[in-house]
């Protein structure tokens, strides 16, 4: 009797069938990895992370150690890079993981591209395949007023900033001091980021920071407009334990960002 299984069984016992042989299976079914791989010729930095070709796969740090002795860093398994991109070195959960806030001290040695693509989408989830679909010529970004005309509930004001407001608040919520990922979508009146301003990481579309960041700037503007008083920043700026996405103290870092691009548009 035969069937599906017989047939798969029959497939693996063909001549030549091998563990190279489906190894290059794999590798034909993705070229994004096999790409990726071409690029690293002796080093590679993507955002926080220099990737560095040995003579049997690739050694993985945090690219302010690249001039580290190995000795002197912890040598970690693929499997500790999602435990280590989840919290600051103070302790504080990390929402963005493209933030420039990446943990230090620590070295991967993985022994082809399938474990490298993996201990990078741990860090950088999807950035591979994001980054060949740029390279491609295939990629085609979420821009703003797209996005937000989506959108519901409470985030449904996020579409009603003007051009204007809209640029004030994206170069402030993505600024490089927060997010390290080069931003593809725009809004009329800010153009895209470049790889040298922020990482080879594309972006293509608002994420949902940045969407609650929006929010949060139209709040500000109709409050504004009401002349309702606005809080302003207290003495707790440089507050470790202040979470990243905590827009409604004034002295977030975002919010303070965003009162400096508007300062500028209006001097």
């Amino acid at each position: 009797m035969t069937g599906f299984g017989t047939a798969v069984g029959t497939f693996r016992s063909l001549p030549g069938t091998s563990k190279n042989f489906f190894q290059l299976v794999t590798a034909l079914e993705n070229p994004a990895l096999n790409a990726f791989v071409a690029e690293i010729k002796t080093s590679l930095i993507f955002a926080e992370i220099v990737v560095r070709r040995l003579e049997k796969g690739f050694e993985l740090r945090h690219v302010q150690d690249r001039e580290c002795d190995a000795g002197d860093l912890r040598l970690i398994s693929a499997d500790e890079m999602r435990p280590l991109a989840q919290f600051t070195v103070v302790g504080a959960f990390r929402p963005l993981k493209s933030a420039p806030n990446l943990r230090r001290g620590w070295r991967l040695i993985l022994t082809d591209g399938a474990k490298l693509e993996f201990a990078l989408n741990q860090v950088y989830p999807g950035a591979v395949a994001d980054w060949f679909a740029v390279r491609s010529g295939r990629a085609e970004p979420t821009h703003y007023r797209e996005f937000t005309s989506r959108q519901t509930g409470m985030y449904r004001i996020t579409a009603m900033l003007t051009d204007e407001q809209a640029a004030a608040m994206i170069r402030a919520g993505c600024h490089r001091k927060f997010c390290l990922k080069q931003r593809l979508w725009t809004v009329n009146g800010c153009s895209p980021d470049s790889s040298e301003d922020k990482s080879l990481v594309p972006c293509l579309e608002p994420c949902a920071l940045l969407l609650e960041f929006a929010r949060k700037a139209m709040r500000l503007e109709q409050a504004a407009a009401s002349g309702e008083l606005i809080d302003t920043p207290g003495g707790d700026e440089t507050n470790s334990e202040m979470r990243e996405a905590d827009f409604e103290n004034p002295s977030n870092p975002r919010r303070l960002q965003l009162a400096i691009e508007k300062q500028r548009l209006n001097p």
